[in-house]
């Protein structure tokens, strides 16, 4: 107890030193220990900090190649398929028919259809000659009205068509000449004759003239349009190499009677094609002409449609070049409509040729009326119009000089060679006349082919008529062949010295 109480008093220094070393050590350790351990801390965080930023960097380098990478590969593939869109795009292109084609088409097929009753008035001749014991000169007047007005409404039809659309002028059109036809069956008199196959017939052939195919491919084509009007020209001879034959196996077995009846049939069978599928302009389907780069809108009617026709060619008469074309295509008429496709069949019967035998002659030239007028479109984008115009009159005109050796009983090679040489020459006048139309006549030239076919239907109708006079004149043929030739040597002449002009509307017509 005393032991306890003595050590207890006799340490005080001692634990105030204890206690001072105490706190010594405890105010010392802690802060190098803290140090210490921030230094520690401290250098691990500068080590982990470095290795991180290096790691971190060689992160971003192998991201950034990556990246790299990646955007070459979507480069690629956004290459690859830009070039397969452009591959597909051309493929659809070129499998994608434009609705231009099939307007063309239904046009081929309704002046096929329409072509049966520009077949029939050399067959009729003889037969209503027999029956009625009309003169061939009356008989050659009802022809002559048709051919007439086959060319004087054309200007009017195309100006029709731009007021009231093309599908209903031409349905009209085809109706009224099954209705002329057709009522042939009945007539017993000279004037039922002329009314019927001259007026009525003339009437709905001439709103079905090549004003028709000359208005569908001024609309619906801005290239390729001397192509187009040689295959819409050479519709009418293909209709003639179908019809042709057929009617004259029916007026040589059955009489004319039924052969107007096939042609009244034929024109009526069309017109549910026409009004389906025929449409007035490209904007009506929405899409743009062939060839054209731009929509284009289509026009508003144009009213006073007889008001336009006339001032037309009212502007074109004070032009040389309308009445140079006007005068060629005259004599393209006559030496065409008026004198081969009315006179061949009679004046090859006179010389003992069968009816049936002279009518496939003239199919044979139909045959190739089609390859010479689509060729002569393809030569019209090409060469000069003029030119070939020229080239087509003379060529013409040496071959009618032949005519009348070539006239035997049979078919020889000679009238076979000049079958196919007519035949090539028949109709190719008419793509090297449009172009220059439209060279000279821009918007209007679709209305002044209409008064230059005109003409042309003004010089088959009198030769037509004066033919049927010659032959009860003189009692053969001879002289019209020679006429004729001397004509078409005029117009050769003629085609040389028209002026050209700067191409406005079309220029692939440029020579």
């Amino acid at each position: 107890m005393t032991q306890t109480t003595d050590s207890t008093d006799a340490d005080p220094a001692d634990a105030i030193h204890s206690t001072d070393a105490a706190d010594s050590m405890s105010s010392t350790d802690p802060t190098d220990s803290t140090t210490d351990s921030m230094d520690a801390t401290d250098g691990g965080d500068v080590t982990d900090a470095a290795d991180s930023t290096h790691s971190a960097d060689a992160t971003d380098s192998a991201g950034t190649t990556e990246t790299a990478d990646a955007i070459e590969i979507g480069d690629q593939a956004r290459t690859a398929k830009q070039v397969r869109t452009a591959k597909e795009a051309r493929t659809s292109k070129q499998h994608r028919i434009h609705r231009a084609w099939f307007v063309a088409a239904v046009t081929f097929v309704t002046i096929i259809g329409a072509a049966a009753f520009r077949s029939l008035p050399g067959l009729l001749i003889d037969p209503l000659h027999e029956d009625f014991e009309w003169s061939r000169g009356t008989i050659g007047a009802a022809v002559s009205i048709n051919l007439a007005l086959y060319g004087l409404t054309a200007p009017f039809a195309a100006a029709l068509m731009d007021r009231f659309g093309i599908r209903r002028v031409v349905a009209v059109a085809l109706t009224v000449i099954a209705l002329g036809s057709g009522l042939t069956v009945w007539m017993t008199a000279v004037w039922q004759l002329l009314l019927c196959w001259g007026l009525l017939v003339g009437l709905g052939s001439g709103s079905m003239a090549l004003a028709f195919a000359a208005t569908v491919t001024n609309r619906w084509f801005t290239e390729k349009r001397g192509l187009v009007t040689g295959i819409l020209t050479a519709a009418s001879a293909s209709g003639q190499l179908i019809f042709l034959p057929l009617l004259s196996w029916i007026v040589t077995h059955h009489n004319w009677r039924p052969a107007a009846v096939t042609v009244s049939l034929a024109a009526l069978a069309v017109v549910p094609f026409v009004w389906l599928l025929l449409r007035d302009h490209p904007a009506d389907v929405g899409q743009k002409p062939y060839g054209a780069t731009e929509f284009v809108e289509k026009p508003a009617p144009v009213p006073g449609a007889a008001r336009r026709a006339v001032t037309v060619l009212l502007s074109a008469v004070r032009t040389g070049p309308f009445w140079l074309l006007a005068g060629t295509f005259a004599i393209c008429g006559a030496s065409t409509n008026g004198l081969i496709q009315t006179h061949f069949v009679p004046a090859a019967h006179d010389h003992g040729m069968p009816i049936t035998a002279a009518a496939s002659l003239l199919a044979v030239i139909g045959v190739f009326d089609v390859i010479g007028t689509v060729a002569s479109g393809w030569f019209a984008d090409r060469y000069d119009p003029r030119r070939l115009l020229a080239v087509y009159y003379a060529l013409r005109g040496v071959s009618l000089l032949f005519l009348p050796i070539l006239l035997y009983p049979t078919v020889h090679p000679p009238m076979i060679f000049f079958i196919v040489f007519y035949g090539l020459d028949w109709v190719a006048t008419v793509p090297p006349t449009l172009a220059l139309c439209r060279e000279q006549y821009g918007e209007d030239s679709a209305i002044v082919f209409g008064w230059v076919l005109a003409s042309h239907q003004i010089g088959a109708a009198l030769v037509a008529f004066l033919g049927g006079v010659a032959r009860d004149v003189f009692g053969e043929y001879d002289v019209v062949w020679y006429a004729s030739g001397a004509l078409c040597a005029v117009a050769a002449l003629m085609a040389l010295v028209i002026r050209r002009r700067p191409v406005r509307a079309t220029p692939l017509l440029a020579a």
